[in-house]
């Protein structure tokens, strides 16, 4: 790969260097402010709308950016660009795959897109940012080429993966991937979709967002990057959040908290939402209106070391029995839709409203000169709030972050999940928490269903999968290789125990993220989840393990019929055990894409365990 032009300090393929070469000008920033600054169309704007001529059309209008008191703020002008679309991912290149691609899709092959692409970029002022994708000490150096007034996406990726100032370039950088970044082929290609088309080589994994929302490319398609590289290298970056939890007696425990988009792993970095005179709102039924609180005086001190992405590198690991993870990003893409008036999380409402950099707010209300507020949601029409209003939060402001690497005593996988009735059966059968044997864990992990009214993503309520480790929407790969290095992972890491957490409901109750909470205060003020078998009773559905015979959190005993929903007067037997039939044939349907002889000879088992409907009892007996 011969170097670009003299002036660019890295090195590039002759292809993408002649973007450069002949663009009318490109500007690589030296500082974050100076980021922020082409955000908002240059020095002393308050307001800018970033636009493109689209062939067909005239000049479309994609986004308007603010500039406030404590940062920038973008508001997509289509609703539908909001949330990330869960079918965005395309593959434009010969190495293996199972998922769409390109040609599949369009009825077309990628080159002449891809230089219909180029084409285009080199006639745009043009912004070159470097950064690093994952932890920078593993070196994998990478490149944004985009149009200058993207500069939004530009500052928000910057935050997200470690933006590489022009002045502090290694020499001779050579990029292991590279996005592209092209709007007006959303238009003129994608029928209005987000698209980004994965083209991956031996030397250079190149990226090309046909879209601005930040979600499938600078965060998930360089998730997709790091899970390519681990593919070939036998490693995974898993999709979780990671939070040592300290008790007021200084014991620690580390949680691992995975799942599928609003699967809650933000939430397990958030403290426990008090009311206003402290107690914790335990839930309320949603046939009776009855509500319970909960009081406890002291909660835990949180540590937080991952929000979405943990690699799982092996020479943190070396033979530590435990999962040893450190966190791939340099900032946070918080959801904050949960939050919809001031009080309910002070310390990301102090951190953002009194931020100590200007930060990047999507899908919130900006107003030039003001203080932007996390509960001020952008509405996609009248009377109705956009589900995914985001702020990106750097590490470097979190307080009591965790550097470097820790090794988690407990893996949890959420699952957003439904009211369930007698009168409306659905799989909102999950009780507060429950304890997985590791086979079983990794059977979730293969499933990992998206549940119920996810805010995340484009798409209809209801239970879908997104596959190995709840991360295959942002996989190039092959499921079957993910899923092997999945259970070799389990296989290595005894001594890390495994546990199922619901959200937004369990049984006729609704508790929002409080089950979570409630579990981490419980797991670290017992020490973690080494349970004796009398404290364990079997899940009346074998696919949920065990739940604790019982639930005591300083002094105050939980109702049994939290642990156990079919004890819920709301719900009984006959309810439960449809929504155990949901969860079985969901189960039986999504794993037979796992069926092939490439498959780990043990995960064979696991599967036709799981299909011939065996206990609890017999998955631990396999792993």
């Amino acid at each position: 790969m011969p170097t670009c032009a003299p002036t660019v300090p890295c090195v590039l393929p002759d292809e993408l260097a002649a973007i450069l070469e002949r663009a009318p000008q490109w500007r690589m920033p030296r500082s974050r402010a100076e980021l922020v600054t082409i955000a908002l169309g240059g020095e002393g704007r308050e307001r800018f709308t970033v636009a493109y001529e689209v062939p067909g059309r005239g000049e479309v209008a994609e986004a308007e950016v603010v500039r406030s008191k404590n940062g920038v703020v973008v508001n997509y002008l289509e609703p539908y660009m909001r949330r990330r679309d869960p079918d965005c991912m395309v593959v434009a290149d010969e190495l293996p795959t199972d998922q769409p691609t390109f040609a599949s899709r369009f009825g077309q092959p990628f080159e002449p897109v891809r230089a219909a692409v180029h084409a285009w970029l080199a006639t745009q002022p043009l912004l070159v940012m470097p950064f690093w994708a994952g932890d920078r000490s593993l070196g994998h150096g990478a490149l944004l080429i985009a149009p200058l007034n993207a500069g939004f996406f530009a500052a928000a990726l910057a935050d997200l993966q470690g933006f590489i100032p022009a002045d502090q370039l290694p020499p001779q950088f050579t990029p292991r991937a590279v996005i592209l970044v092209a709007p007006p082929f959303r238009h003129t290609l994608c029928q209005g979709r987000q698209v980004v088309v994965h083209r991956r080589t031996a030397q250079l994994h190149e990226m090309y967002s046909l879209n601005l929302y930040p979600g499938p490319s600078a965060k998930k398609g360089v998730y997709g990057v790091l899970l390519h590289i681990g593919e070939r290298e036998g490693w995974v970056t898993v999709h979780g959040a990671t939070v040592q939890v300290v008790t007021p007696y200084d014991n620690t425990v580390t949680i691992l908290h995975e799942g599928a988009s609003g699967g809650g792993k933000s939430e397990m970095l958030e403290y426990a939402h008090r009311e206003h005179d402290g107690q914790l709102l335990l839930g309320t039924n949603v046939v009776t209106g009855e509500v319970r609180h909960l009081r406890i005086p002291q909660g835990c001190r949180l540590r937080p070391v991952t929000d979405d992405m943990a690699l799982c590198h092996p020479l943190a690991q070396g033979q530590k029995r435990k999962l040893v993870v450190q966190d791939a990003e340099d900032a946070w893409f918080v959801r904050v839709n949960h939050i919809t008036r001031y009080g309910t999380d002070h310390q990301l409402e102090q951190l953002t409203i009194h931020a100590p950099e200007p930060l990047v707010f999507l899908n919130i209300q900006g107003v030039p000169g003001a203080t932007t507020l996390i509960w001020e949601h952008t509405e996609d029409k009248p009377g109705v709030r956009c589900p995914n209003p985001r702020v990106i939060l750097p590490r470097r402001i979190v307080p009591d972050i965790v550097d470097g690497t820790v090794e988690v005593d407990v893996r949890s996988f959420g699952v957003r999940c439904p009211p369930c009735t007698a009168k409306l059966p659905t799989y909102g059968i999950l009780g507060i928490f429950h304890v997985l044997p590791p086979a079983l864990a990794w059977l979730w992990r293969l499933v990992a269903p998206r549940g119920h009214a996810n805010p995340s993503i484009v798409g209809e309520d209801g239970l879908a999968s997104e596959g190995v480790g709840s991360y295959w929407p942002f996989a190039t790969g092959r499921r079957i290789d993910q899923a092997n290095l999945l259970l070799r992972q389990i296989q290595a890491t005894p001594d890390t125990r495994y546990i199922l957490v619901p959200n937004q409901h369990v049984g006729a109750w609704r508790m929002g993220f409080m089950p979570q909470w409630l579990t981490r205060e419980y797991l670290a003020r017992r020490g973690g989840v080494r349970f004796d078998k009398s404290q364990l009773l079997p899940a009346r559905c074998p696919l949920l393990g065990w739940t604790p015979a019982r639930l005591q959190i300083e002094g105050v005993q939980l109702p049994n019929w939290l642990l156990r929903v079919h004890d819920q007067p709301e719900v009984g037997e006959a309810a439960y055990d449809h929504g155990a039939r949901i969860f079985q044939q969901f189960f039986a349907q999504v794993l037979a894409a796992y069926r092939t002889a490439e498959l780990d000879p043990l995960g064979q088992r696991i599967i036709a365990c799981c299909l011939d409907g065996g206990s609890v009892s017999d998955y631990e007996s396999l792993l």
